[in-house]
């Protein structure tokens, strides 16, 4: 499978070495960015680079958009004589970019489109990826593209109308779990540890919770219970921050990357 990735900056480079990292090989992947300096990178992983995107594209089964929102609509336009609907599939990973749009720019030159948010952990084959199948989709291009991601995290098959909030939730979302990383790392500092020492233990204590609650398929607050004993340090812990406004303060963050 030919996969041509338009856009390789921090969302469209981590997708390439996720690719990479899954399985693919380099001479299966074209790279077409504007930067030299990420082209070179590419490069010298055996990747194919470029920097016109329309020739990227001549070969591709599968075509990956991954630009500002902003800049779409061009890229798009001028890739549209090179694509070919009959033969690809079309992967747009671009916030707030509607379908609708998308197939108006490239009418009849559009292939079978997918909408598609993962988050920058795709580089790590961790990513939580949504995706929504559009125009002339077929049940083997949605198996096709479905495992192409599964290959590199995990997938939630949505509709388009849920997008929104899955970007808020797992594509800002990891934004919110770093900066709770750092603000209990900078606590940890002051109760006494080194920084690095502080980022390992919060980091592992994450990653301690997050594998607990998929293995116990408890919800979070039946997992507390057995942590936060009465009159405990925990419990006490845990009022402090809610009086700080703690869980109020996450969801009205997730709320406003809706806006």
């Amino acid at each position: 499978m030919k996969i041509t990735m338009i856009g390789a900056g921090a969302m469209g480079g981590a997708t390439a070495e996720g690719l990479l990292k899954a399985g693919h090989e380099g001479k299966d992947i074209c790279v077409s960015d504007p930067s030299q300096a990420v082209l070179s990178k590419f490069a010298a992983l055996g990747v194919s680079t470029t920097t016109d995107n329309a020739k990227a594209v001549a070969d591709a089964d599968v075509v990956m958009v991954v630009v500002k929102p902003w800049l779409v609509e061009r890229v798009l336009t001028g890739i549209k004589d090179a694509l070919q609907p009959s033969k690809q599939a079309l992967v747009v990973i671009a916030a707030g970019v509607p379908s609708k749009n998308i197939q108006e720019w490239l009418g009849a030159q559009c292939p079978p489109l997918f909408l598609c948010i993962p988050n920058i952990a795709i580089a790590q084959l961790q990513s939580m990826t949504f995706l929504v199948p559009c125009a002339a989709v077929t049940q083997q291009q949605r198996d096709l593209v479905t495992a192409l991601f599964e290959k590199m995290g995990q997938v939630i098959i949505t509709d388009e109308q849920h997008l929104a909030a899955g970007t808020t939730l797992a594509s800002c979302g990891i934004a919110y779990a770093m900066r709770y990383i750092r603000a209990a790392s900078e606590g940890g500092v002051e109760l006494g540890f080194k920084a690095d020492d502080a980022k390992h233990i919060v980091m592992q204590t994450i990653r301690g919770a997050v594998e607990l609650l998929q293995a116990s398929g408890m919800h979070p607050e039946q997992a507390i219970d057995l942590v936060a004993t009465p009159g405990g340090v925990t419990i006490k812990g845990l009022n402090e921050m809610e009086h700080a406004g703690f869980t109020s303060a996450v969801i009205r963050g997730l709320k406003a990357g809706i806006g």
